[in-house]
């Protein structure tokens, strides 16, 4: 088993776990560097206590003697320090006087001269504990020279590591197991509605396909768990939506490729059941115009497939409005209907051109269906006389009946006919709009519907300019 292997399978496998586990560590050794700082300010702050009191002291002893240099026998007991003891010295080394527990010893600490470091005598041994402050001071008291040395046991400093010491072995487990036991519950109420969301997102993965209409309960709260909630809800509204349109989309396109084929096999069959008098001609001749329009459905659906998969305008580049538009005009016929083109030369716009030459031919062709006697077809910068907001307008408007305010943004639906007799006879798929809808998302820009001065539709549809575009 590898070292990562390892690791692995040591690490908790919950969140849960892993930010109690976390919290833990991180209040450890938070704690711990308290601990340890406090410790060291606490045993600095009692050994500069523990030295004050044997300098107090050692001037206490000083202040004890006579005017003629004579001190108590034994010395008094430090105001400050019970426990402290204390030595005068004469300058050879013998004890002129002693608290009382050093009274009948030697001397146990030497001053050496100019120095103010005693050192530890052999008489020591067995009345002095090893650890102590020691002081010493070199005094002249009555004219005479002497030392005086005060000591005293570390007990303070004793104290202090006893206390840091609990504190370490039986108060810092016990802050960590309270703190843990915290991050814990605290961590579990956070995650419980995440676990709720879990849950209900595997319910509705369970039933995806018979309901979509499900949704994750939101913990009312205005965090990040809140926030996870509610994109998931959007997300799943989306995507109930999505199916609702592919399911009605695959129904209408069965619809719709089932009409042409029942039409010619009905026409084939009627003249199969009479060979003799059947009307062949006719019969090829409906065939065929239905042929032709089941070829223009399934061409259709073919480019609204790839829209829907993101590959519309993948070959981007400059298309020039106005010999692509003159072209489409041009080649748009119909008896009666006078299609006009104003383009300024020199305007250009950033896409693909066969997608481009789909989008304005359905919507040209969209507005010769309808109209009367005229179309008109414009083409300007998006702002007056310049591209510098980077768009271009192309609008189409005909003199037709026009589109009703209400149902201005239900024709971009896909197999949507406002009159679905005349759409039948004149051939459309009734997905024209909805493919000039998907090429326009797809090259960044949109299209929409309005009503045109001669009375009918006005269709706008807004592009990125070229770079070079006339401006």
């Amino acid at each position: 088993m590898t070292t990562a292997q390892v690791v692995a399978r040591l690490r908790p496998a919950t969140v849960r776990s892993r930010v109690t586990v976390a919290a833990g560590l991180a209040l450890t050794a938070a704690v711990t560097l308290g601990l340890v700082v406090m410790y060291l300010l606490q045993e600095d702050s009692a050994r500069r206590t523990v030295q004050s009191e044997v300098r107090t002291y050692a001037a206490q002893v000083q202040q004890s003697a006579s005017a003629d240099g004579t001190f108590p026998n034994p010395l008094p007991a430090s105001v400050l320090d019970p426990a402290a003891e204390a030595q005068v010295l004469t300058a050879d080394g013998r004890v002129l006087a002693a608290t009382r527990t050093l009274a009948a010893l030697p001397a146990v600490y030497d001053l050496p001269p100019g120095s103010t470091s005693p050192v530890r005598r052999k008489a020591a041994d067995g009345v002095v504990p090893g650890e102590v402050t020691v002081y010493g001071e070199h005094v002249t008291v009555g004219g005479q020279p002497l030392s005086v040395v005060t000591l005293t046991p570390t007990s303070l400093l004793s104290q202090v590591n006893e206390t840091f010491a609990r504190l370490l072995v039986i108060g810092l487990p016990a802050l960590l197991l309270l703190a843990c036991a915290t991050v814990w519950l605290v961590a579990g109420r956070a995650l419980r509605p995440v676990e709720r969301i879990r849950r209900a997102v595997t319910d509705i993965t369970d039933l995806a396909a018979t309901d979509l209409t499900r949704r994750v309960p939101e913990p009312g709260t205005d965090d990040e768990i809140g926030h996870l909630a509610q994109t998931m809800n959007a997300m799943l509204a989306r995507l109930e939506d999505s199916a609702s349109r592919q399911r009605r989309f695959v129904a209408d396109a069965s619809h719709e490729l089932r009409s042409p084929l029942t039409a010619i096999r009905t026409g084939l069959e009627v003249g199969l059941a009479h060979p003799d008098r059947a009307p062949w001609p006719d019969i090829a001749t409906r065939a065929v115009r239905q042929s032709t329009r089941l070829e223009a459905l399934i061409s259709d659906l073919l480019l609204l497939a790839r829209t829907d998969a993101g590959k519309a305008a993948a070959r981007r580049g400059r298309v020039e409005l106005a010999p692509l538009l003159a072209e489409l005009t041009e080649t748009t016929a119909s008896a009666g209907v006078a299609v006009s083109l104003e383009v300024p030369p020199g305007l250009a716009v950033t896409g693909d051109s066969a997608d481009l030459s789909r989008l304005f031919r359905n919507v040209i062709d969209n507005a010769v269906r309808h109209a009367r006697t005229t179309v008109r077809v414009t083409a300007s910068p998006n702002a007056v006389g310049t591209t510098a907001n980077g768009l271009v307008r192309i609008t189409v408007a005909d003199d037709g009946p026009g589109i009703p305010a209400e149902d201005r943004d239900r024709v971009f639906d896909r197999f949507v006919r406002l009159d679905a007799s005349r759409e039948l006879v004149s051939g459309s798929t009734g997905l024209g709009l909805a493919i000039v809808r998907e090429i326009a998302f797809a090259h960044q820009g949109t299209v929409s519907i309005g009503a045109a001065v001669e009375g009918g539709a006005l269709v706008t549809v807004t592009l990125h300019a070229a770079d070079d575009a006339v401006s």
